[in-house]
């Protein structure tokens, strides 16, 4: 990982704030699959545009000799766009994610990296095993990740218990600093990121944390330009002691391309009522399976 220079002149987006509730009830055709639901859903309403780890880096690399279909950046703003419906009955969450921009013939490519899984049993980010990846889709070919991450919060920044006094950038601060994938110290893995922007909202009466922001990628084989980034939106809840956060990423070259409809699908995130699938995340920590 390269130091994210202070001075490097960089866009500053703001990502959508009041989606939330417009998305939500836009959800239909549910079907249940391994404890977890997939719904379509379309939506016709205008898009408002207001890293750390080794499959970042390989995503990374295979981006720059690929040729990608996107659409034009001045077409974004008012398409159309079909979103599914994404339900992890164990960790209790749902969220949207883009499928198809009809008018455009443009089709998102997901695979489904990671299927949920309980905490104990997910594949940890750091080597002090805090924050593990619980779900994650990846669509190679246009450089997408969507990926959802529990861990306790870090005491370090959160020194209350008290959530409704934590502020959005602490939070930020509590779960970049544990993911990295490197042996460092807090602080340096939080060097390694750029935070943009970070505001809190209430949903349901309960606060979401926002946050927008950079990472510095190393140069590689196939992408030499000095200045490449991923260009992450975040949203973070707490529930039982632990953070739920969801983080979608790009290129920070095909942000204005592809950023409004991540900003979308974070903007969706919310955790949900626990049913008899529910694993919280301190139950059987001692269990790999």
């Amino acid at each position: 990982m390269v130091l994210l220079s202070p001075s490097l002149s960089l866009p500053r987006l703001h990502f959508i704030r009041n989606h939330r509730g417009s998305i939500v009830q836009g959800q239909k055709n549910c079907r249940l699959n391994n404890k977890a639901k997939v719904c379509s859903c379309a939506s016709s309403k205008p898009i408002q545009q207001n890293g750390f780890c080794r499959r970042d880096l390989v995503l990374f690399g295979l981006s720059s000799s690929l040729s990608l279909g996107f659409p034009t950046p001045g077409s974004v703003a008012g398409e159309d766009v079909k979103m599914a419906s994404f339900v992890d009955e164990i960790n209790a969450y749902t969220y949207l994610y883009p499928m198809e921009l009809p008018s455009k013939k443009f089709l998102f490519k997901w695979v489904e990296s990671r299927k949920p899984e309980r905490y104990s049993s997910a594949a940890p980010l750091s080597p002090n095993a805090r924050l593990r990846i619980v779900s994650e889709r990846v669509d190679i070919i246009d450089n997408l990740i969507i990926s959802v991450t529990i861990g306790p919060p870090n005491v370090q920044f959160l020194k209350s218990k008290d959530k409704s006094t934590w502020n959005a950038k602490d939070v930020a601060d509590s779960v970049l600093s544990d993911k990295s994938a490197l042996r460092v110290t807090s602080s340096q893995r939080m060097a390694e990121s750029s935070v943009l922007d970070a505001h809190t909202s209430k949903v349901d009466g309960e606060p979401y944390w926002f946050y927008e922001y950079l990472v510095r990628k190393s140069p590689t084989n196939l992408g030499q330009e000095p200045n490449l980034y991923r260009h992450y939106v975040a949203s973070t809840a707490e529930r039982e002691g632990y953070l739920y956060s969801i983080s979608a990423s790009t290129l920070g070259m095909q942000w204005d391309e592809m950023g409004p409809f991540l900003e979308k699908s974070v903007a969706s995130f919310h955790l949900l009522p626990p049913t008899d699938d529910y694993v919280p995340p301190y139950k059987d920590p001692w269990r790999f399976w």
